[in-house]
């Protein structure tokens, strides 16, 4: 009997799909079921062939005659054709690349053929359309057919199959909510939901069933916020006195005047510091209004109490990016400052530098050696003691889990809890950080530093690249250095690698031969990643081309040029994240979106990124234009992506949750192991 811990094997067998399966995280039959849809393809039409228009979308049923294989002259590809016809008339369907067609089909067969139809008026055909043998139940075809994120050499077909195999174990599905709470919150059952998620009678079975996910991750995620909020109400933390002179020195030492929302915020944090009740704050910035140096000054607090404090960022880039801010703001004190990551270890102490080996750096770590550390999720081994830790700054916070931060936190002195500042540079509307971060006191950056330009964007139309590339050289031939970022060509490639590497190629052989351009992606090895980056840094490098989803903390000031294909495709709060690498110096920085095939609607989209540098009002129009993501197309990206599924817009089901888990904790504490099983505690 297949269960939800059944592991997957008990549906297939095949290596190559298990090894593709492992790459999505698909291990048990639970994880493929929670592998949900990124988007549908509405085959649901239903058409006769003499109705048909060239550019609809819709499913035809009929009978296959003619079908044959042959090899194109001019590609030596093979081509397949056939004719499908119903009492109405006949339609051409063609394949290309797909000569196994003829074994899976054969003439007579009755079917269902889906897509789209092409041609003109006097000849309509159907290209590489989908295909299923006719029957009461559709997968493939004449419903809304679902599309998974998927990896190179695993079919969309493949997944469905075994997402109906997966589906006959939703019978041992316990739902973990009891029913008057379904009923209070107008929610489907379990089962049905995830069911519906999967394969959708309609657009309306379909939405009820993402709520009904939806409220389980928003619920799970309010608890978790409940859980902290009384674990910090029972904990004890370090306090750290405000070191006032030594604090009013280093900030006069800046080269650059903090502004007045950074001296809040500073002022805010050092407050908490000195306090026995851990600080668990959150520092939410705009691009560019200058959160590091805040977290440095109240790491430098901690570090003058002969406490120790780390800076947790999720990439190498990013945490040697903060080391060296920690040295330019912090290389006249006699602190030790270090670096951790998985290919880098090293220590800056008394303006001297030193490589060291992991085992040297973990001892001068567990011996109080070092007072403020640079880390990735490195620092989360086991191996990894402090001798006194007392301050964790987490960058970018929502890209670390909940036990990701609890195992940080763990390494703090037993019986102690340390403080944590979060930092986060994607701007919240503030009714949202509230709801989704009650737990957290929340400092808001809402200032660029003085004497700084704000970023010229401008919307390129695919007739005036030209003129854009132009533009480019000029800047670099001026002394700047610009960035191209890249967005995913398909689901597949879920780094975005395919695009970034041909828009290098094409860069470099076609529009910049006589520039060095350089290249960065997920893939690439650390020590390849740094040494693009030290190149890029240095000025070696002339244009980056890097991808969507990986290293967009980084800090080169001479960069003020920022090159964004195909901009339609990212939300408005990621491409304001982007805009926000080249708005770093005293340098004018520019913004150019190259429009792909975008609609009149997403061009009017993209103007309000034009017209608007502020991030806050960005984040809502964000949230207002998502909904519940483009079900029947490409969903935007770029906002606050910490959930599957939930619909971080729909206000009304983030207050739901809210007041559920309030509800839960205070008169149901039992159905907390069934809801969140790794959540304990006395609620009393």
């Amino acid at each position: 009997m297949i269960t939800l811990n059944s592991k997957i094997t008990e549906l297939t067998k095949g290596p190559g799909i298990l090894s593709r399966l492992k790459k999505l995280e698909i291990k048990t039959i639970k994880d493929l079921l929670y592998h949900f849809p990124a988007r549908f393809d509405d085959f649901s039409v239903l058409k006769k062939i003499e109705d048909l228009e060239v550019g609809q979308t819709a499913t035809i049923r009929g009978k296959i005659e003619l079908l044959a294989s042959k090899r194109s002259k001019l590609k030596k590809i093979a081509v397949t054709e056939c004719f499908l016809s119903d009492e109405t008339g006949s339609i051409k369907a063609v394949w290309f690349g797909q000569p196994f067609i003829v074994k899976n089909l054969h003439n007579g067969d009755e079917v269902y053929f889906s897509g789209e139809v092409k041609g003109d008026l006097f000849n309509f055909y159907l290209q590489n359309p989908s295909y299923e043998r006719y029957s009461a139940e559709t997968t493939h075809t004449a419903r809304l057919v679902p599309i998974y994120p998927a990896t190179e050499g695993l079919t969309q077909k493949q997944l469905r199959w075994l997402m109906k195999k997966a589906l006959t174990a939703l019978p041992n599905f316990a739902d973990p909510l009891p029913d008057d709470l379904k009923q209070k919150y107008h929610l489907l059952d379990l089962r049905t939901a995830i069911g519906n998620v999967h394969f959708p009678e309609n657009e309306q079975a379909l939405k009820m069933a993402r709520k009904r996910l939806g409220f389980d991750e928003l619920l799970a995620f309010q608890l978790n916020a409940l859980k902290l909020k009384n674990d910090l109400q029972t904990a004890t933390a370090q306090a750290l006195p405000f070191q006032e002179t030594e604090i009013k020195n280093i900030v006069s030492s800046l080269n650059f005047q903090l502004t007045n929302a950074q001296r809040k915020a500073l002022w805010q944090i050092l407050q908490d510091l000195n306090n026995e009740r851990p600080m668990n704050r959150l520092l939410e910035g705009d691009v560019g209004s200058g959160k590091t140096v805040v977290a440095v000054i109240a790491l430098y607090n901690t570090a003058l109490s002969s406490k120790q404090g780390v800076i947790l960022a999720p990439t190498e880039i990013l945490a040697a990016q903060h080391f060296q801010s920690l040295i330019e703001i912090l290389n006249k004190t006699d602190l030790s400052l270090g670096l951790f990551s998985r290919s880098k270890q090293a220590i800056f102490k008394n303006g001297e530098l030193k490589i060291l080996k992991k085992n040297e750096l973990l001892k001068a770590l567990k011996n109080g050696e070092i007072d403020i550390l640079a880390a990735t999720h490195a620092v989360l081994e086991e191996v990894v003691v402090f001798q006194n830790l007392s301050l964790l700054v987490i960058d970018e916070q929502h890209r670390f889990g909940v036990n990701q931060r609890s195992l940080l936190k763990g390494k703090a002195p037993d019986g102690l809890e340390p403080h944590v500042l979060s930092m986060t540079a994607t701007p919240i509307p503030r009714t949202l950080a509230l709801a989704l971060y009650g737990e957290l006191d929340i400092s808001v950056l809402d200032e660029l530093p003085p004497n700084r330009l704000k970023p010229i964007t401008k919307l390129v139309a695919q007739n005036d690249k030209n003129k854009a590339y132009e533009f480019i050289l000029q800047k670099i031939k001026e002394g700047r250095q610009a960035f191209v970022i890249c967005p995913l060509v398909e689901e597949s490639d879920s780094l975005g690698v395919k695009a970034a590497t041909s828009e290098k190629e094409k860069l470099s052989a076609e529009i910049f031969p006589q520039l060095n351009i350089g290249l960065i992606h997920g893939r690439l090895k650390a020590e390849e990643k740094e040494r693009v980056m030290a190149e890029f840094s240095s000025g070696a490098i002339n244009i980056l081309v890097a991808t969507s989803v990986v290293e967009v903390g980084v800090n080169v000031p001479n960069a003020s040029l920022m090159m964004i294909e195909s901009a339609e495709r990212f939300g408005l709060s990621q491409l304001h994240q982007f805009r926000g690498r080249v708005n770093r110096s005293h340098h004018q920085s520019y913004c150019l979106l190259f429009n792909g095939h975008g609609s009149p609607k997403s061009l009017t989209r993209l103007q309000t990124l034009v017209d608007c540098f502020d991030g806050f009002r960005l984040a809502e129009e964000d949230l207002k234009q998502r909904g519940y993501g483009k079900i029947f197309g490409v969903e935007q990206s770029g906002f606050l992506s910490l959930f599957k599924i939930a619909s971080l817009n729909d206000q009304q089901l983030v207050g739901d949750t809210k007041e559920a888990a309030i509800e839960i904790i205070k008169n149901h504490p039992k159905l907390l192991a069934r809801i969140l099983p790794e959540y304990s505690f006395n609620a009393n």
